[in-house]
């Protein structure tokens, strides 16, 4: 069971004791009235008590409908509390045994008053207590009934403060709870708040994720389709010139097959980037194969002399990385097609540890790095798709070139390992 639980339980007990216990202090101390009648003459006026005790009777009737809508401290509770000690009063002084029911007073004094006028009903609640305890009221003739009576009244003094200081604390300890209960609901209004904000900011990510990821997703088409098919029809295109141009049968229908091989190639490339797979050529050869294939065929095409160099331990990587290192040196391997006339190639791929760096050099036209023209003017994706590749892996991409002195294309990726 919680402290909460026990708390409601024991305030639940109090509350039973507030409404029932007039009513049967009430009907103990008119039984015993009755009974002890005979044996008190002096105190005992059974036929005066019947009027208080039916006034008695019908004040706790009537506060029992009351006691509902008025609280601590109201005009109602104040009038109940006072109407009822002078009725107990007047009972005791006709029979000692009715101060069973002014003992209410001890009780319900911090439930009914407010909290300056505690104390004096503490007070009266004594004057009563002392004056049935000392031989009835008044007291009896001479010091000795008086001093009797004066040591009573302090000592229920002493016990009313007493009450008064646990009356005051459950007061004190009601009201910290309502004062916790109330705290604890704006708690839950500015909790619920936050989750609903906090919905609405949810709601607000997944709009914006759904829209970076539409946006990432054009942006890998739009690189893939660069590296597949825009190369691959360039390739066709100059194969087919070669073809037009060439008086020989033979030289023409080579070119003319190689074009076709290159269709079918970039065709089915261009079907595995729309389905986000990896290049076909890492489909069945590791990283340096594939490259060794990718050189062998682009100085094939381009009738300049290319070669690749492995360094360090070759390790399986990523499939994402070897991808992405495959798309950077056909995207350099075309650039040097079309741009650089270059006559020598050189494909370096260096495992070095904790990365993998590919170097593409060729001894063509070269440029200025700082004076390329915008990506709107070319179309293409050329150096900023690379770039874009090697970032997407937290890799990074450096160029080195001038006028005349060749070009040189440097990746640098983690080495992450397959699986």
């Amino acid at each position: 069971m919680t402290t909460e639980s026990r708390l409601t339980g024991t305030d639940e007990r109090w509350e039973q004791f507030h409404r029932w216990g007039p009513y049967v202090l009430l009907a103990i101390s008119t039984a015993l009235a009755v009974v002890s009648g005979p044996f008190l003459p002096a105190h005992g006026h059974r036929d005066l008590t019947v009027w208080p005790v039916a006034a008695a009777l019908a004040l706790q009737l009537w506060w029992h409908r009351r006691r509902r809508t008025a609280g601590r401290g109201t005009p109602p509770a104040t009038a109940y509390f006072a109407v009822r000690t002078a009725l107990a009063f007047g009972l005791t002084w006709m029979n000692p045994f009715y101060s069973i029911f002014a003992v209410m007073g001890y009780f319900d004094s911090g439930a009914l008053l407010p909290p300056r006028l505690m104390r004096l009903g503490m007070v009266l609640t004594a004057v009563t207590m002392a004056g049935s305890q000392s031989g009835g009221l008044p007291p009896g003739p001479g010091a000795v009934g008086w001093i009797l009576f004066g040591g009573l009244f302090l000592l229920h003094c002493g016990l009313g403060l007493l009450f008064a200081h646990l009356a005051q604390r459950d007061a004190d300890r009601a009201a910290a709870k309502a004062a916790a209960i109330t705290e604890l609901e704006r708690t839950n209004a500015r909790l619920e708040q936050a989750l609903q904000e906090n919905a609405g900011l949810h709601a607000q990510l997944l709009v914006q994720a759904r829209e970076a990821g539409v946006a990432d997703e054009r942006r890998r088409l739009a690189a893939e389709i660069h590296d597949t098919i825009a190369q691959g029809l360039t390739g066709i295109i100059t194969q087919l010139q070669a073809a037009a141009d060439t008086p020989d049968a033979h030289r023409a229908r080579s070119h003319v097959e190689r074009a076709a091989a290159l269709a079918r190639r970039s065709l089915g490339e261009a079907r595995r980037s729309v389905q986000d797979l990896g290049p076909g050529d890492l489909e069945h050869d590791a990283l340096p194969e594939a490259l060794e294939k990718l050189v062998r065929n682009w100085s094939e095409r381009a009738g300049a002399r290319a070669g690749l160099t492995v360094t360090g331990t070759v390790e399986p990587l990523h499939d994402e990385l070897e991808a992405t290192l495959l798309r950077i040196a056909q995207e350099a391997l075309a650039n040097v097609d079309r741009h650089a006339a270059a006559t020598r190639v050189g494909v370096t791929l260096s495992y070095m540890g904790d990365e993998v760096s590919l170097d593409i050099r060729d001894d063509g036209r070269g440029f200025d790095p700082l004076a390329l023209p915008p990506r709107s003017a070319t179309g293409g994706f050329g150096l900023g798709g690379m770039r874009a590749r090697a970032e997407r892996v937290a890799g990074t991409l450096g160029i080195e070139s001038e006028p005349g002195a060749g070009t040189a294309v440097s990746a640098r990726v983690p080495l992450v390992r397959h699986g």
